[in-house]
């Protein structure tokens, strides 16, 4: 693509993008890598162990991802602006709980919303939205979208930081909520009008694949979906992991705090070159092309940070699993249209997300009752290193059937095979 081409692109579809660009930016407020900042005040204000909190917050993100897949279809059934003007406020409501919690009732609460409705729902909503809007150039649109996640984790910590030492740490949750319901109107106001899948120079695509897709229950006993599940859900469940409990492991080695946190711009940076480089390869390769691959960097990482106490291993890490984790996030954006189709699109990935956000609740309570028990974070690391090889193996052959079974119908994408 030229660089006239380039801004072209952008110009023309700059209203939906920077739209999908501030939901990724707004899921940041429940993300693990935000919420885990607080971690040791909320325990010490509760007076929460690891594991308790762990568990806590593993139970609240499980029942907002029950609660996703009761909910995810409204993406099919509604506009995207009434979607973004229901969820924008609960989110809000989520981050003033947070701030007002006063009890254990209220802490939960909270967390089951900022994991709904932030983690859940907004990521969910902007990869329904664009994975629906776009067909020939749906890499590169969710690659450039997802910078607001990119965004997020690259300046959010710092800032959090920064107001919580001036102001109390409650006071960044209360601007948090009043940052989401203002940006939820900026979003919904550029989502006023829908989009219609287009070509490249900007004229209605004719094969644009939204009259084809697979159900859910259809989805659900296709074979193929569970090897699919187990490779792309790895990133959720190892991040979530790792940044949760990096203060402990940070201790444990005897490195400062500020060891991982200089390390995170190295991370936000390779995972913005790899997310939008990830884009422009998935619509010359496709999804299915680079999926057996793009945990290779990931397992290398968790080795290393494993089996290194050096402080530079931190930093290997972190350079590694941005590679991993821009090339998911453009993955995760075209993999599942991709196979599935764009009708029921939202239904299908609301299950989707269930199970990565199952396998992010997983990874912190899981680790924390771990720790407790004694298996310190190396034996993890390292267990975690070996899934990311094993999946990738595992997948080579359920990649091969489907790329066979999509180029069977070329110019119907996500057609079942009855």
């Amino acid at each position: 693509m030229t660089p006239v081409r380039k801004t072209a692109f952008l110009r023309r579809e700059g209203r939906w993008l920077l739209g999908g660009f501030l939901l990724f930016l707004l899921s940041s407020f429940g993300q693990t890598f935000f919420v885990s900042l607080f971690a040791d005040d909320v325990r010490d204000r509760h007076g929460l162990t690891h594991g308790a909190y762990g568990t806590l917050y593993m139970v609240a993100t499980l029942l907002g991802a029950v609660a996703l897949t009761r909910t995810g279809h409204l993406v099919d059934r509604h506009p995207a602006r009434r979607v973004v003007l229901v969820s924008a406020p609960l989110l809000a409501l989520g981050a003033v709980a947070m701030a007002w919690s006063a009890d254990l009732f209220m802490l939960f609460g909270a967390l089951v919303l900022l994991r709904l409705f932030g983690q859940g729902m907004m990521t969910h909503t902007a990869f329904t939205l664009l994975g629906r809007w776009f067909t020939r150039q749906r890499g590169r649109a969710v690659s450039l979208a997802a910078l607001g996640l990119n965004t997020g984790e690259a300046a959010l910590p710092a800032l959090a930081v920064a107001l919580a030492g001036a102001a109390g740490w409650q006071s960044v949750w209360w601007a948090a909520g009043t940052l989401v319901v203002v940006v939820g109107v900026a979003v919904a106001a550029l989502f006023r009008t829908e989009r219609t899948p287009h070509t490249a120079d900007g004229s209605p695509d004719p094969a644009a694949p939204a009259a084809t897709g697979w159900t859910r229950s259809e989805v659900v006993r296709d074979r193929c979906f569970y090897p699919l599940l187990l490779t792309t859900a790895a990133p959720a469940l190892i991040g979530n992991t790792v940044f949760f409990h990096q203060a402990h492991l940070a201790e444990t080695r005897d490195w400062s705090l500020g060891v991982l946190a200089s390390a995170f711009p190295l991370y936000a940076v390779l995972t913005v070159l790899c997310s939008v480089a990830g884009g422009f390869l998935l619509d010359r390769f496709t999804g299915l092309v680079l999926l057996p691959v793009f945990l290779l960097p990931l397992g290398g990482g968790l080795l290393l940070l494993g089996t290194v106490t050096a402080p530079w291993s931190a930093f290997a890490f972190m350079a590694l699993y941005g590679v991993t984790n821009g090339l998911s996030l453009s993955l995760f954006g075209t993999v599942w249209p991709e196979v599935y189709g764009t009708r029921h699109l939202g239904a299908v990935r609301s299950l989707v997300v269930a199970v990565l956000v199952f396998a992010s609740a997983l990874g912190p309570g899981a680790g924390g009752l771990l720790l407790d028990a004694g298996v310190g974070q190396p034996v993890q690391l390292v267990a975690l290193g070996g899934y990311c090889l094993m999946v990738s193996v595992l997948v080579v052959p359920v990649t091969r059937r489907l790329r066979a079974r999509t180029s069977a119908a070329p110019h119907r994408e996500g057609v079942p095979s009855r």
